[in-house]
């Protein structure tokens, strides 16, 4: 079936279902548990396996080849051209190696790669906006430009029940001044500018989470909220949340998913994250 086609990479965290039906490509980065390493774990798995593992694990950017061999499948498939949509250039490698594929595929098929600027389902939402921008028959530079357009205006906060992960991964960013106090308080982060930045301090994690609902809900009350997406790093208390949330936001709305393995890694067991993209 010809037409624009979409691919991410695996820090997307969009659920199974999902992929399938926008035909989304997703390419997986790789994840280490000391020597051991794997590709394209799923969340359950991963999830498990950092319950079971006695060290932290660490994440790959894909090797361009990786992202060529995707682009050449779906070349072979009829794509007009791909839109590639990749974690912040500013935490992770993989979108310069979706650039060096696509610089090797020059002549094959037109492959515009874009920052997301983003994380998990905040990049999520912008591939699943840029699918469904696609499916409406737009061309490679409207779709394209869906993304760019909408990065600006996506909010994405997270509640960490830990630091550690992303202190000891070097993601810290912004939110360096938390390290000072990090066992005294559940920390509330946002991914600003590509970047992980400090939102807001609390002293429990009920506290944070009742912080986190109330920045959803008063964006909603005000009609900035169009499509929620949440996630959360096998959190026990994800349904309390979701019922905080579900006082502004008709479940129906919300798209609940896991935090897959490569933004898990950084922000460990436990948090919980919300996206949604501001209307223009």
């Amino acid at each position: 079936m010809p037409g624009i086609r979409v691919v991410a990479d695996s820090a997307c965290d969009l659920p199974d279902d999902t992929v399938a039906r926008h035909r989304l490509t997703i390419v997986p980065l790789t994840i280490r548990f000391g020597t051991e390493e794997l590709a394209d774990v799923g969340p359950k798995d991963f999830w498990v396996k950092c319950h079971q593992s006695s060290v932290l694990p660490a994440t790959a950017a894909p090797a361009p080849g990786a992202f060529a061999a995707a682009f050449r499948q779906l070349a072979a498939e009829g794509a007009d051209g791909i839109v590639c949509i990749n974690l912040s250039g500013k935490l992770s490698a993989t979108g310069q190696s979706a650039q060096a594929a696509a610089r090797e595929l020059d002549g094959e098929v037109q492959v515009e790669v874009v920052d997301s600027t983003s994380v998990s389902l905040g990049q999520g939402l912008l591939v699943l906006g840029a699918a469904r921008t696609a499916e409406e028959g737009k061309g490679l530079a409207e779709v394209a430009a869906y993304v760019t357009g909408a990065a600006p205006r996506l909010k994405v906060y997270g509640v960490l029940d830990t630091l550690e992960n992303l202190k000891k991964g070097g993601r810290i960013g912004g939110a360096q001044a938390l390290l000072g106090s990090m066992l005294a308080i559940k920390p509330v982060i946002e991914i600003r500018d590509g970047v992980v930045h400090e939102e807001s301090k609390q002293r429990t994690r009920g506290r944070s989470l009742h912080y986190l609902a109330d920045k959803v809900n008063e964006a909603a009350k005000a009609g900035k909220v169009q499509e929620l997406a949440i996630m959360h790093g096998d959190a026990s208390d994800i349904d309390k949340f979701i019922d905080l949330v579900a006082v502004a936001v008709p479940r129906e709305q919300m798209l609940v998913g896991l935090v897959g393995a490569v933004i898990g890694t950084h922000a460990g067991p436990g948090v919980v994250g919300v996206a949604w993209i501001e209307p223009q």
